[in-house]
């Protein structure tokens, strides 16, 4: 049987068995199975009501619990699983012969001590607290930048025009790319992300090698441009290592590229979704736009980027008073465990002045703790305090599309207008159109 068809008989048949899971109530396949647009917050809700620790038939358990989140993400005895270990297809891409390297499932994100702690260690100085300062000026250029572009306009995409441009041109200069094709990134970034718990047709499939066959090759173009002209840049560091290998080299490069704007591009969209939302919140906002730094640790909180997270026991063990085999997935859902009513008082309700604000587990914890955590909340807060204070009267101009993937939340299409709002206009949330 050709591979084609193999797969999108696989395709089919998994999201077939998810499908009648769901359908019988079981808790894993009703979040991985849900639609872009339905609410996942129910979901999770219904997760916790059945217990601290939930057994799914599809062969892991469940927690929307924060105290056992935290502790899992912390736990030494538990590990991470490839983001595609549950996909019912094998999306391995190749070209000329030669296995493509995918960066979300092949870089340290997804390993395990030793090998995650040599390769982050090689990266980390450029996002310590000292060399975030440093982009600062940097990240308000470029905000600043794009709003210019986007003033003339009166109605554009938050997300492509704006949303995507930032992160990708900060991400890239900090890298040392040059010359960098913003579009190109945006689609790459998508492809991979999209796919990230899986794919969900052939149509994604196709997009997914598409996209890792151009980011592969602008890969080993930017390590040889770099092997010829070094730069002051976390590229040229990795490059000059010797006891790296080509597909870690790459990994990790490409890496540092995605996840370097993908997070940001999806809690930016986020945070405009939460403000719009909000009459109370926008007006804080546009009358003092240091509130921003709130308002993004808020919906980081009540609205992340990454929805849930995977951990594996190594050796048998009890978790919540339930005996969990060696190797069982368990999944983490850290968007749950964001609105524990253990841990936050009104869980539901948006608010940036609640005390314990930054006891979200949006960027997970422990040693995989997001290594750009600082980076992403420094540019979602310039580009709510540069967007509302240039555009006070911002508001929807269409229906906002959802991202396809359940891992990652956030917005493909948003369009907005810069224009007065009518005096009997209200603020409400935009419809979101079905995506999946």
């Amino acid at each position: 049987m050709p591979s084609t068809v193999k797969n999108a008989t696989l395709l089919l048949l998994g999201r077939a068995a998810v499908r009648a899971h769901a359908l019988l109530g079981d808790p894993a396949a009703r979040v991985v199975g849900m639609g872009s647009a339905h609410d996942p917050y129910a979901e999770y809700e219904r997760v916790r009501r059945a217990g601290v620790l939930v057994r799914s038939r599809l062969g892991l358990y469940l927690t929307a619990s924060h105290e056992v989140c935290s502790s899992l993400l912390r736990d030494p005895g538990f590990g991470v699983l490839p983001p595609n270990a549950l996909a019912p297809v094998d999306s391995t891409a190749h070209a000329g012969g030669r296995r493509l390297v995918n960066p979300v499932e092949e870089s340290f994100l997804v390993r395990n001590p030793p090998d995650h702690t040599r390769l982050r260690r090689l990266v980390t100085p450029w996002f310590t607290p000292r060399g975030l300062r440093a982009q600062a000026a940097t990240v308000e250029r470029v905000v600043h930048a794009h709003l210019d572009e986007v003033a003339a306009r009166g109605t554009f995409d938050l997300v492509g025009d704006f949303a995507a441009r930032v992160p990708i041109q900060v991400i890239t200069e900090l890298l040392g790319v040059p010359n960098a094709d913003h579009a190109s990134f945006a689609r790459w970034g998508s492809a991979l992300v999209n796919a990230i718990d899986g794919v969900r047709d052939m149509g994604e499939m196709r997009a997914l090698h598409t996209a890792l066959r151009e980011f592969d090759a602008f890969l080993d173009d930017l390590i040889a441009f770099r092997r010829r002209e070094p730069g002051d840049d976390a590229v040229s560091a990795l490059v000059s290592r010797e006891d790296l290998s080509r597909e870690d080299l790459v990994a990790t490069t490409g890496l540092l590229l995605v996840a370097g704007f993908e997070t940001t591009v999806n809690l930016i969209g986020n945070a405009v979704l939460a403000v719009l939302g909000d009459p109370a919140v926008r007006e804080r906002l546009v009358a003092d736009p240091s509130h921003a730094d709130a308002v993004v640790e808020e919906t980081l909180r009540t609205d992340p980027p990454v929805q849930y997270t995977v951990r594996v026991p190594a050796e048998s063990t009890v978790i919540a008073g339930t005996r969990v085999p060696a190797g069982t997935p368990v999944m983490l859902l850290l968007a749950g465990a964001n609105r524990d009513p253990a841990v936050f008082a009104d869980p539901h309700r948006f608010d940036p002045d609640r005390a314990d604000v930054r006891e979200h587990l949006a960027f997970s914890s422990g040693i995989h703790y997001c290594l750009g955590a600082g980076l992403a909340r420094m540019e979602a807060a310039a580009a709510l305090r540069g967007l509302f204070t240039r555009f006070p009267d911002l508001r929807p101009a269409g229906r906002v599309r959802r991202r396809p993937s359940r891992v990652i939340r956030g917005a493909a299409h948003f369009p907005v207008t810069t224009g007065t709002v009518p005096a009997h206009a209200t603020h409400r949330h935009p419809i979101v159109e079905i995506t999946g």
